[in-house]
This record gives structure tokens, sequence and C-alpha cells, in this order.
């Protein structure tokens, strides 16, 4: 039972739900908002950072950009906040705080 993810928003009846919300195809999570229910985020100060990138591989959210070598601002979109990429970062460049 595949479900179009097209109708998977505010407006979507529970016609259009598959059973335990199956979302069927590859590369959707760009298209939901998850980080949007958490209630802790990472800080990333880029003073600390020495670019190891340890936290990048880390994150099970993919919310690290990586470009030209360089990480970059989290993606908040996707962050959920976990904490794993403080665990990670032996500098102290990632902190947790709570979301206002």
């Amino acid at each position: 039972m595949a479900t179009d993810i097209t109708k998977l928003g505010v407006k979507a009846s529970w016609k259009d739900l598959t059973e335990g919300m199956i979302i069927v195809g590859a590369g959707t999570s760009r298209e939901f908002h998850t980080g949007e229910w958490s209630t802790n985020k990472p800080v990333f100060a880029e003073e600390n950072c020495k670019q190891c990138l340890l936290c990048v591989p880390v994150c099970p959210d993919s919310s690290i950009p990586v470009k030209d070598k360089k990480r970059g601002a989290f993606d908040y979109d996707h962050c959920k906040g976990c904490g794993i990429c403080v665990k990670a970062c032996p500098f102290g460049a990632i902190t947790m705080e709570g979301v206002e």
C-alpha cells in the first residue's frame, strides 16, 4: 500500500494515510520538517571548531552539512536534538540548548 507523499499535509484525511504511516519512496525525508518537534537543539560554536568533521558521520539525520571540506550550520528543519554530535565533538564546539 503506497502513499502519495504530496497528500500528507495538514489537510490530509485519514483515508490518505497508510497503515502505520508507511511512506514508500526514496528521498522523502526532505519533504518533512521533522526537527520542529524537538525540545533541545545543538548550537555550533565556530570559534571552537577544528573542522575534524567527527560530528558529521554520527548524525542520524544528516543535519550537519559539509561544503568544501568545512562543516556548516545545523539544519534545524531535520535535526531532532538527540545530542550525539555533542558527544562526538572533542573540542566542545557543540553544546545543547532548549528550544525557545
